[in-house]
């Protein structure tokens, strides 16, 4: 087999390995359109699917490695919800999988203990937060395209639509922005539908990535972890949630919801919390409540225009309902892990000034 002007080779005793292991463990593997899936769900999966940021991106795995050394490595985390290792018609992988787990926290761990693990002798296995497009722009559209009725023909064709908006394209034509419920089936639906309204409508169109630049993102709070409370719960419910009955003051809700003023532990002084150790700092806040320690998850959302990364978190205290979430950007660094720690500081530092502000 010949790809990219190189030969390959497979393995025998790769193969197998896999034979041998998906025949012991009794593991579905199911290929579709140049992947081999496992899961989406497993068996005796229980709970929702997954949501965003629950995915890992995974490369540099050597062309003759399988499932039956990638899931167990990535099982030792968590249960996985899904496993997809991309194959070339070789029978050869492509270099690179996406694991997904049940929620963020476990996505996290995988990238801290994963990220550059020796799976064979001078190959280290690259492991990131995977970015989930979801969004796929469609362009060349008629202009006198109906919503209602695009919507039904993108659901006859391909699965996971989930919304979409038109906007003016070039030319008096349209864009149609499509949202799908996973990048998995968002993926599977940017293969298919050029060729599908060129054979139903006979119209030419044009798929690619849904991407945003300036500040023209109307949709990207759908996308991203937004750095405001979710709807129906209150900045003032959410603060006062870090604080136990006894801190309350007698306090009672409003007709509004809210809590109409929360007394709240001492605060730091102002130079610890502009320029301390903000994670320090939280995680004593959290101890003297007896709250639990805070655990971080970070995903790398894009670059800014000016260089800087920019980087969605979500911190999640045992003792809170809701996780705090926002974004940040940071510096690029030549240490994934100074990144990681610069995020996590950004982090801790919105979580005390929503407890602490004024």
């Amino acid at each position: 087999m010949m790809e990219d002007g190189r030969t390959q080779v497979l393995n025998p005793a790769s193969i197998s390995s896999l034979e041998s292991w998906v025949q012991k463990t009794a593991v579905k593997l199911v290929q579709i359109n140049g992947q081999r899936k496992y899961g989406g769900p497993p068996p005796n999966w229980t709970g929702p699917a997954p949501g965003p940021g629950c995915e890992v991106f995974i490369s540099q795995i050597p062309r003759d490695i399988y499932e039956d050394r990638l899931i167990p490595l990535f099982q030792q985390v968590a249960p996985l919800y899904e496993f997809r290792l991309m194959m070339n018609f070789s029978g050869q992988n492509r270099g690179f999988a996406y694991a997904k787990y049940g929620n963020p926290l476990h996505a996290g761990v995988a990238v801290r203990t994963l990220h550059r693990h020796e799976l064979q002798e001078g190959a280290c296995l690259v492991v990131r937060h995977s970015t989930e497009k979801r969004q796929l722009s469609l362009g060349e559209m008629p202009a006198g395209v109906q919503r209602e009725q695009l919507l039904q023909a993108l659901r006859g064709i391909a699965d996971g639509v989930e919304s979409l908006t038109l906007r003016p394209g070039k030319g008096g034509g349209v864009t149609a922005v499509v949202q799908y419920t996973s990048h998995y089936t968002a993926s599977m639906a940017k293969k298919v539908l050029c060729e599908a309204f060129k054979k139903r409508f006979d119209i030419i169109i044009t798929v690619k990535w849904q991407t945003f630049s300036g500040k023209s993102r109307q949709d990207v709070n759908q996308a991203k972890l937004s750095a405001s409370p979710p709807p129906g719960f209150p900045q003032a419910t959410l603060r006062s949630s870090l604080l136990p009955p006894s801190l309350l003051d007698g306090g009672h809700r409003s007709a509004l919801g809210q809590y109409p003023s929360l007394p709240r532990p001492a605060r730091p002084g102002r130079e610890a919390l502009l320029f301390g150790d903000a994670v320090a700092l939280l995680r004593k806040v959290c101890d003297m409540l007896d709250l639990g320690p805070p655990f971080y998850s970070t995903q790398y959302l894009c670059s800014s225009p000016e260089g800087l990364l920019c980087f969605a978190f979500r911190v999640l205290i045992p003792g809170v309902p809701l996780p705090y979430t926002g974004t940040t950007r940071v510096l690029p660094s030549s240490s994934g892990g100074a990144q990681r720690q610069e995020v996590q500081q950004a982090a801790a530092e919105h979580v005390l000034r929503s407890l602490y502000q004024a």
